[in-house]
C-alpha cells in the first residue's frame, strides 16, 4: 500500500532475449491487453492511464524501456493520499500479462509494429518520459518542499504559507486549534453577513485565509498543493492568482447572498474555484487526450463527493463552493485563448482585467442591494440591552427614600420598558430568521411583565400596603420563566 502526497509505485522488470524495441512492442501490447490508454509514445518509453473503475481512480503508468530493462511508474492521478494497493497491483498486472502475451508475436510482426509506432513518438525535446508530465508532483520530496517556490510552483507556495502563518498567529493568540467559537472566526475575519454588509467588504478575502480548526485547514491546505502543482505549471503566476483571488471573492459573495447568519470561513471557496478552472481546461485540447480522460474522472468525483457531503453536513458552506466552482468553470475557458497563444500577451492581461471586472460588479451589486435586516436587528437589540440597563437601575441604589424610589419608577423604569416594546415591535417588518422572531416576542412578553411588576411595586409602595406582594412575587415567578426560555 502506498501513502503519501501522489501515491505510487516504482519497479523495475527485467526483459531476457529481446531487443530494447521488441520488448516496446511487447509492453504497448501487454497495455491494450489490460485495456489501458496509451497516452503518450517516445523513443524512451510510452505513458498509459488505467481505466475508472471501483478499484482504479485512473492511474498513470510510465514506461521508460532501457536495454533488457523496463523501469514501470504507476502513480495515482486524483487526489488520494493511499493508494491501497492499487498501484502494486497495476505494475503486477503489467508484468504478467508481458509474460503471457511475449511468445504470441513473430520477430517480424515485432519489428513492424515498431515502424508503425515510431510514427507517433514525439521528438527528442518534447520526450518527458521520466520527468513530471500531469503536474510537478514528484518534486515534493518532503515536508519543506511543499513551501519551497520554483518554476511553475510560485503562487501556491506562497498561498501555503499565507495561509500557514494566519493560522499559527490565530491559535498562538489564543484561539482553539480544533474548535474555534464563533466570536474568534469573526474577530479574525470570517465573512458574516451583517458585518460584511455593514461596509466591512474586505471580510469577503480575509475569510478565504480563515479556517475552522485543524482539521480544515490540513484539508484545504492539502486540496490546494495537489491542484496548485497540477494547475499553476499551465496557468503561470498571474493567471492562477487571480483565480484564486477572484475565485474566493465570488465564493464569499455566493455564500453572503445565500445565508444568512452562517459565519463562513477557508480557502474552500478559492480551491473550488481552482478545479472549476482545471476542470474547464480538461475539456479543451490544451491537455493531451489520454490524460485528460483518465484525471477527468477522478477530479468530477472528487468535487461531486464534496458538494454533496456539505449537502448532508451543517456547518459546510456549500454556497461558497459552489459560487467558487463556477466562478472557476468560467475563468478556465476565459484563459483558454492566451494559453494557446502565449506569445499574446496583451490577450492575457486582458482576459485577468476582464474577469475581475467580472467578479468585482456583481459583488458590489450584492453588496449594495442586499438587505442587510439582520445588522439592523442586532444594532436594536443593543439599544434594547441598552434601555434594560437603565429600566433595571432602581434596583442599583438602595439607599433612596420612597418618594425617590417612585420617582425613579415613574419617570425612568416604566418609560424605559415602554420604549422596548416599542423598539421590539418596530422589528416585525425586518426580513430575519424565525427564531429572532420568536426571540423578539418573547422579549415583548418580557417587557410586559416588566411593566406589570413596576405597576404593582408603584402601587405597594405608594399606597404603603402589603396586598400587592403576591402578585409581584407571581410576576417575579414569571419574568424568570421567561429570562430562562430566552437564555436556552
Amino acid at each position: 500500500m502506498a501513502f503519501g502526497f501522489s501515491p505510487k509505485h516504482i519497479q523495475d522488470f527485467q526483459v531476457e532475449g529481446t531487443t530494447p524495441k521488441r520488448s516496446f512492442v511487447i509492453a504497448t501490447e501487454a497495455a491494450k491487453k489490460l485495456n489501458w490508454d496509451i497516452g503518450f509514445l517516445s523513443e524512451s518509453g510510452f505513458i498509459a492511464y488505467t481505466k475508472f473503475s471501483w478499484s482504479s481512480w485512473s492511474e498513470e503508468v510510465q514506461f521508460k524501456i532501457d536495454f533488457h530493462n523496463i523501469n514501470i511508474k504507476s502513480e495515482c492521478t486524483g487526489s488520494q493520499v493511499v493508494d491501497w494497493g492499487k498501484n502494486r497491483k497495476n505494475i503486477e498486472r503489467f508484468i504478467s500479462t508481458y509474460n503471457s502475451i511475449k511468445d504470441e508475436y513473430s520477430l517480424d510482426e515485432l519489428d513492424s509494429k515498431f515502424n508503425e509506432l515510431e510514427q507517433s513518438f514525439v521528438s527528442k525535446d518534447e520526450d518527458i518520459i521520466g520527468q513530471p508530465h500531469l503536474a510537478k508532483k514528484q518534486q515534493i520530496n518532503g515536508f519543506l518542499s511543499i513551501f519551497q517556490a520554483r518554476e511553475g510552483y510560485f503562487v501556491t507556495p506562497c498561498l501555503l504559507g499565507l495561509n500557514l502563518l494566519v493560522f499559527i498567529f490565530m491559535i498562538a493568540l489564543g484561539v482553539n486549534i480544533l474548535l474555534p467559537n464563533v466570536e474568534s472566526l469573526i474577530e479574525w475575519g470570517a465573512n458574516y453577513k451583517p458585518l460584511t454588509l455593514d461596509n466591512q467588504w474586505w471580510r469577503l478575502i480575509s475569510s478565504c485565509f480563515i479556517h475552522i480548526g485543524i482539521l480544515h485547514f490540513l484539508v484545504n491546505m492539502y486540496a490546494l498543493i495537489y491542484i496548485g502543482l497540477i494547475l499553476e505549471p499551465y496557468l503561470g503566476k498571474a493567471r492562477f492568482f487571480s483565480a484564486y483571488i477572484l475565485s474566493g471573492i465570488a465564493g464569499s459573495v455566493a455564500s453572503l447572498h445565500w445565508n444568512e447568519l452562517t459565519v463562513s470561513a477557508g480557502a474552500s471557496g478559492a480551491i473550488f474555484g481552482m478545479y472549476g478552472v482545471f476542470l474547464a481546461l480538461l475539456t479543451t485540447n490544451l491537455i493531451e487526450k489520454s490524460a485528460r480522460k483518465a484525471i477527468l474522472t477522478s477530479i468530477i468525483v472528487f468535487v461531486g463527493y464534496n458538494l454533496l457531503n456539505g449537502l448532508q453536513h451543517q456547518g459546510i458552506d456549500n454556497a461558497a463552493h459552489i459560487g467558487g466552482l463556477t466562478s472557476g468553470l468560467i475563468f478556465g475557458y476565459a484563459f483558454y485563448p492566451s494559453l494557446i497563444k502565449p506569445k499574446r500577451k496583451v490577450l492575457k492581461t486582458a482576459t485577468i482585467l476582464l474577469l475581475i471586472a467580472l467578479v468585482s460588479y456583481p459583488s458590489y451589486i450584492v453588496l449594495a442591494t442586499t438587505s442587510n435586516d439582520i445588522m439592523t436587528y442586532e444594532k436594536r437589540m443593543e439599544q434594547f440591552a441598552s434601555l434594560e440597563e437603565k429600566a433595571l437601575s432602581i434596583y442599583n441604589n438602595q439607599q433612596v427614600s420612597n418618594d425617590e424610589l417612585l420617582i425613579e419608577i415613574r419617570d425612568n423604569g416604566i418609560p424605559n420598558w415602554e420604549k422596548s416594546i416599542s423598539l421590539l415591535k418596530g422589528t416585525d417588518s425586518l426580513d430575519i430568521p424565525q427564531h429572532l422572531q420568536d426571540r423578539n416576542h418573547k422579549l415583548i412578553e418580557y417587557c410586559e411583565l416588566r411593566i406589570k411588576s413596576y405597576e404593582a411595586i408603584y402601587k405597594s409602595i405608594s399606597e404603603d400596603s402589603e396586598e400587592y406582594q403576591n402578585q409581584i412575587e407571581e410576576l417575579n415567578t414569571q419574568i424568570e420563566e421567561v429570562i430562562n426560555q430566552l437564555s436556552q
